[in-house]
């Protein structure tokens, strides 16, 4: 069995993606890296995966599949995966060697002695065009290092401080175990990939390294400003299925629960500043269409985040709900990296 299964979702991905399967091939026969092909039409992805398939036959995996978007295509690869561990490296991204064999290690010494562990954590890099020092996103200060440890031992994540997908590896029957399902077709589901597993993981391994690198640059980018905010129904709807996922009140660690609620928080935030932003009183209305099923769906969540901070700064009215709103904005761009 392969130690680690890395799924690359790809579509027209040709101009960069091959930098991304360079930086994972390091790892060797440890690994397989699930290209998906997710329907691409305009260049030639689906020969580079195949290319690589036939170059590496027991590391790299071909999939070809109709467009479905990324959480589709995630998907895809979890299903095709064999390893003891799951990670998911977009194609415009990379990872560092050096922490990649230092990571792998690690896994294979888990597997070796038989350590339960549920989640993996390491830093990521923003890799933005242009900038010369690179942001880096750490958890030393809140998680202990190079240890084995549980909810209990954490410490409080700041504002804008959270665990994304670039700084996760799940073990892959957590995944398999807790249903893990992510939409077709709607950008953001990076999100309910982490959020959504958290509830079941008991045993977590933070490594202090600058494992994956977040490249941040494109103008037609996921987390562009005005991107997200053309995008703003896919942003609401995923942060409506993460509020459907689960009642955050039902899980017992107190830290986890509080955790969890600072993260529906700032995701409640996120979508009402892409609609204060975008100054169209459709939006407006969507926002809060947004908060009023927040209240009817959990009203006990609904007092915690809209008494709130930040829960009353997004229901200001008129001048003033845009002033907070771009305030809001920094604390949005340390959680995306907006270019």
């Amino acid at each position: 069995m392969k130690v680690l299964s890395i799924a690359v979702p790809c579509f027209n991905s040709a101009e960069y993606m091959r930098k991304c399967i360079d930086s994972l091939l390091v790892g060797k026969d440890d690994v397989e890296i699930l290209i998906v092909n997710d329907g691409s039409n305009k260049d030639d992805t689906a020969k580079i995966a195949d290319e690589y398939e036939k170059k590496y036959p027991t590391i790299c995996k071909a999939i070809h599949k109709e467009n479905g978007g990324h959480g589709d295509a995630v998907m895809f690869g979890l299903r095709a995966a064999t390893g003891e561990f799951f990670k998911v490296v977009d194609s415009d991204d990379y990872l560092d060697k050096k922490s990649f064999l230092e990571v792998l290690n690690k896994l294979k010494e888990f597997i070796r002695d038989k350590e339960n562990i549920d989640m993996l954590l390491c830093n990521f890099v923003y890799d933005k065009v242009g900038v010369k020092k690179k942001k880096v996103m750490t958890y030393k200060r809140n998680l202990p290092v190079n240890k084995k440890f549980e909810w209990e031992d954490i410490k409080p994540f700041h504002t804008g401080q959270y665990i994304l997908m670039h700084s996760v590896i799940y073990r892959r029957e957590l995944l398999i175990e807790n249903g893990l399902d992510l939409p077709k077709h709607t950008f953001y589901v990076d999100n309910i990939f982490v959020y959504q597993p958290l509830k079941a993981v008991k045993d977590i391994y933070y490594m202090d390294v600058n494992l994956y690198r977040y490249y941040i640059g494109r103008e037609d980018q996921s987390v562009n400003e005005q991107v997200m905010i053309g995008r703003i129904d896919q942003q609401i709807r995923v942060t409506k299925l993460m509020l459907d996922a689960f009642n955050p009140y039902d899980v017992v660690n107190k830290k986890l629960r509080k955790y969890l609620i600072s993260y529906l928080e700032i995701m409640m935030v996120i979508s009402s500043i892409l609609a204060i932003l975008s100054k169209d009183e459709e939006n407006l209305k969507k926002k809060d269409e947004l908060w009023a099923y927040l209240k009817d769906h959990n009203p006990r969540l609904y007092r915690r985040i809209r008494s709130g901070a930040l829960g009353q700064a997004m229901n200001l009215p008129g001048k003033v709900g845009r002033s907070i709103a771009v305030a809001g904005y920094r604390i949005a761009n340390k959680l995306y990296g907006f270019n």
